[in-house]
């Protein structure tokens, strides 16, 4: 379904609703004060087109996208990621041993750090469900 942006007078405020395209000219209800809000003209708009399996831009020049960037031809053959109009991002200079060492020691921190975070939010999770002591009843029992 289509998003539509809704003006309310009374509020003064702008508003989105996701609605089937039949109720679109219809008020919507603002969220705010539940007056009827009038449909507005969209403020941004996008357009896309698909020539040869891939995303082409309107108005189209002709030109393909290669990971963001503009490239006059696909490539029969290529590696993953890499296009030949496109320079090469590699280093010049190779990884000494301290670099790669000091590469490895900082993922594994980083690593730790996201496994400390997730065991706390889920040590918090439980101690919020535990806390409410909900009660279930097992299907087909009931208290009388």
């Amino acid at each position: 379904m289509p998003l539509y942006e809704y003006l309310c007078e009374d509020c003064e405020g702008i508003f989105e609703a996701v609605r089937p395209m039949k109720q679109a000219e219809e008020p919507e209800p603002c969220p705010v004060c539940d007056t009827e809000g009038q449909r507005l003209m969209p403020s941004t708009f996008q357009a896309f087109i698909v020539r040869g399996g891939y995303p082409r831009r309107i108005p189209d020049r002709g030109n393909f996208w290669h990971l963001g960037k503009e490239v006059s031809y696909l490539p029969k053959k290529a590696r993953p990621g890499e296009h030949p109009q496109l320079p090469s991002e590699r280093r010049k200079d190779p990884l000494t041993r301290q670099d790669r060492v000091e590469m490895v020691e900082q993922k594994v921190t980083e690593r730790r750090v996201k496994r400390d975070e997730r065991k706390a939010a889920h040590a918090r999770k439980m101690e919020v469900r535990n806390s409410r002591k909900i009660r279930k009843v097992p299907k087909g029992k009931f208290d009388v």
